[in-house]
């Protein structure tokens, strides 16, 4: 009986782990989008540095998990060009491992998100000397995520924007209103919405 009781408390408990864990996760992505397209340039940098322990701490929390260290990876990125110059260095490399432990555990997590975060690193960092910047391991990965995602807004802008910074502007087309004709995520809107107008921002340079 006492064994049953135990089984029975353990079932019901399921499900608010699971929760619990979604919970997290849509608090790191809401406020992640807030500082990215809502709060002014100036205040960015200090949030941005403020999410960083909080997502470290949703790390150490679900460490067998690869959708922490995605987000990990996509805060540490964000906060290192708010922060600009030789020191955010450190902070993409330090993306770059996040997400790269994130590949390890899952490839397929939040729809290939490691790909496309580890692709728009590695077209938008310096390359050598400096850093890891390499415009053909950022195909590669940008063409892995929208393998597997390939309708999906952010694979689809990375690619297009990776297109257009390449001088490729007839292909980055096709890509950016693939983009712009992706269905909407529920509980992302700040990020669509963000996302949209930097979408529309690269078509207007075409």
């Amino acid at each position: 009986m006492k064994w049953i009781v135990l089984m029975m408390a353990w079932v019901v408990a399921m499900p608010l782990w699971a929760a619990d864990f979604e919970t997290d996760l849509a608090g790191i992505q809401h406020r992640w989008a807030e500082i990215q397209y809502q709060l002014p340039e100036d205040q960015q940098e200090k949030a941005f540095k403020d999410l960083v322990t909080d997502v470290e701490g949703f790390v150490g929390q679900y460490p067998d998990r690869a959708e922490p260290l995605i987000w990990q990876g996509i805060v540490l990125s964000t906060y290192a060009g708010a922060k600009g110059g030789l020191g955010a260095l450190g902070l993409v490399k330090d993306a770059r491992q996040a997400l790269e432990a994130a590949l390890a555990i899952d490839e397929g997590a939040l729809d290939g998100s490691a790909y496309t975060s580890l692709g728009s690193l590695y077209y938008q960092v310096p390359g050598w000397p400096l850093s890891f910047g390499d415009d053909k391991q950022a195909e590669k990965y940008l063409q892995k995520a929208l393998a597997i995602n390939p309708d999906g807004i952010d694979p689809n802008y990375f690619f297009g924007d990776f297109l257009l910074e390449q001088g490729k502007k007839s292909r980055a087309k096709v890509y950016l209103n693939n983009a712009l004709r992706a269905s909407p995520r529920p509980g992302r809107e700040i990020a669509d919405t963000g996302r949209r107008e930097e979408i529309a921002d690269r078509l207007a340079k075409l």
